[in-house]
């Protein structure tokens, strides 16, 4: 048995190391990036990229241990068991070879490590071929084969110890138990852990500078997870020829030229900002009473003394989906999820990226895996300099699900907010809950329901957040935007495509605030950005789809996407369209209708072009 355990850690490890090996390869052919981050930079790509190489070597490594468990009971000449495993690997190694070196060429041209695009480009070969560099070829070939070679070489050495002996009955009983718990870790490794987030490119993202994280990013593991994900996103909804569409679009645009000015809401254009996004928080919660006692006593004060939007509506019903339309000013999908779209992502617009080129830093935290429905990964390409995340906090606090509490993460963001703003330069500080996320477990006893309780938990953190930043100077210059990722039909039991589940509040307070005020135009979470930088005299003509809901020359009006179709509402009424069923609401408005097909159809035509 001992060969057998010796066979089955040796695969395992060598796999590992083979994987590793890409790092330093991909970074030597790209030396002119390479050279440009420090030798500290380059051994975190190596750090940090073992999980997906881990993960990589747990799917390569799980067919050879299954075999060898079979063995124990049955038994098979060592011989012919040496033959079946050197075949199996040396397709392993040829399959690994060539999609490594195809995307060490591709890189270059592409911005983003190998996924199935290229699958795309192998249903028309002679187009493929026409477009062949000659001498990019020959290097690639020249990776290919030596990468092959290296790993054939290695993987027929550890098949020279397979031992394909039966282990007797007896043995064989005693021994299984282990061979499962090797199962068992190899299936860990395969998954990214024990934690809720399952390996995904994010996992491996550590650093604002792209080029790193693309270098930690297994490029195997980015093909095969995007396998049977190619979708012809401009043929989902083609409600609209070309330039019927364009024209539609263009009447309900946000990034429209306008000579007309806006209201002014703040007392300056150069505020520090902090971006809370709060976990599933939705009108429905902050207005809510239970036992006679207000849900959120804290934003319903919060409402009253500073900029109280009151018609806002989130765009889907995920975080995920929420926080790309919060943050980038692009539409929710009915069925997918831009953010999980990692190349996709590059070159979205995003308030961090402004802010950034005015020079403002960029820091965001969650009290979670960040790495979570690739996360990070978007975070990371949309301008965020850094993320603070729960692998990177220690605190003296037990942690739930999901991470740490709000109550942890927001006293040591509070203090870290007045620290950026006593260091002068401008910043922008973001922060999503996760408290009021099932299943709902918070250090605090206020109502008996769960949810209730922990959303009147997460109310209370930001009562007190606020409190401390108003006794700090760094208030006076301080904008703080609360806004909800999505609602919460768990919440007076709703669903997804009840209106009033995806209505959510936005309230900006703080010291740069002119003064109280309530502003009733319709909108969604994509227009946030735009809102918020025509506030600050910020060009925002990246932002197609975000409209100021301060400029009175723009259509106003909330839009949200659920599984399987769109709501559209305004100040006249609301109309949604069905898609199994192709129907509209009884009594749908038809320019209602109109304005969701054509922002429906407009976004991913969009996301089929990037």
């Amino acid at each position: 048995m001992a060969k057998k355990l010796r066979f089955i850690l040796m695969t395992w490890l060598s796999t590992l190391l083979l994987m590793v090996v890409q790092k330093p390869v991909f970074m030597l052919w790209y030396a002119s990036q390479t050279a440009q981050h420090s030798l500290s930079e380059w051994i975190q790509v190596v750090w940090h990229g073992l999980l997906l190489d881990s993960t990589m070597a747990g799917y390569i490594t799980a067919l050879p241990i299954l075999f060898t468990f079979v063995t124990c009971w049955t038994g098979i000449s060592t011989r012919v068991g040496r033959i079946v495993m050197k075949g199996y690997f040396l397709l392993m190694a040829v399959a690994v070879a060539v999609l490594f070196a195809v995307d060490v060429g591709l890189y270059a041209y592409w911005g983003f490590r190998l996924d199935s695009t290229i699958l795309i480009y192998l249903t028309d070969p002679k187009g493929a071929m026409a477009s062949l560099d000659l001498m990019l070829f020959l290097k690639q070939s020249v990776v290919a084969i030596g990468y092959g070679a290296l790993l054939i070489w290695v993987w027929m050495k550890v098949v020279d110890y397979f031992d394909g002996s039966a282990l007797g009955w007896r043995k064989a009983a005693f021994w299984t138990p282990f061979v499962i718990l090797l199962l068992a870790l190899d299936f860990l490794s395969i998954r990214g852990g024990i934690g809720p987030s399952v390996a995904n490119v994010s996992k491996v993202c550590f650093s604002s500078k792209l080029f790193l994280n693309h270098a930690a990013t297994n490029p195997v593991f980015s093909f095969l997870s995007t396998i049977g994900k190619q979708v012809d996103y401009a043929a989902e909804y083609p409600f609209y020829e070309a330039e019927e569409l364009v024209e539609r679009f263009d009447a309900i645009r946000g990034n429209r030229t306008t000579t007309v000015m806006a209201d002014t809401l703040l007392n300056t254009t150069r505020p520090n900002l902090l971006f809370v996004i709060l976990e599933g928080y939705g009108s429905t919660v902050m207005e809510a009473e239970e036992q006679g006692m207000a849900v959120a006593p804290a934003l319903n004060r919060l409402k009253d003394e500073g900029v109280y939007f009151s018609n806002l509506y989130a765009n889907s019903f995920r975080t995920d989906r929420g926080q790309v339309s919060i943050l980038s000013g692009f539409p929710a999908q009915t069925r997918i999820s831009l953010m999980k779209l990692t190349p996709k992502c590059l070159e979205l617009p995003s308030i961090a990226r402004s802010l950034g080129r005015e020079g403002y830093r960029t820091h965001f935290t969650y009290g979670g895996d960040i790495n979570f429905t690739n996360q990070s990964s978007y975070m990371y390409a949309t301008g965020w300099e850094e993320l603070f995340w729960q692998h990177d906090m220690h605190y003296d606090a037990p942690t739930s699900k999901w991470g740490y509490d709000d109550r942890v993460v927001c006293r040591d963001l509070t203090e870290r907010v007045i620290r950026m703003s006593e260091e002068g330069a401008p910043f922008l500080a973001g922060w999503l809950t996760l408290s009021s996320h099932e299943p709902f477990e918070v250090p605090f006893e206020k109502f008996e329901d769960k949810l209730t309780n922990s959303m009147a938990f997460t109310d209370d953190c930001i009562g007190e957040m606020i409190a401390r930043l108003k006794e700090s100077p760094a208030w006076e210059n301080l904008l703080v935007v609360l806004v909800p990722d999505h609602g919460m039909p768990g919440f007076r039991r709703g669903t997804w495509s009840d209106t009033e589940i995806h209505r959510i509040p936005m309230i900006w307070t703080g010291g740069a605030v002119k003064e109280p005020r309530v502003v009733e135009a319709y909108g969604s979470q994509i227009d946030i950005a735009a809102t918020l930088l025509a506030q600050m005299n910020i060009d925002h003509s990246d932002f197609e789809y975000s409209k100021d809901l301060l400029d009175p020359t723009l259509p106003k009006f909330g839009y949200y996407a659920y599984n399987e179709g769109f709501v559209v509402i305004d100040e006249r009424g609301e109309s949604g369209w069905d898609a199994p069923s192709n129907r509209t609401t009884e009594g749908a408005d038809p320019q209602r209708i109109e304005w969701g097909k054509t922002l429906l159809q407009r976004t991913y035509e969009d996301i089929g072009r990037r």
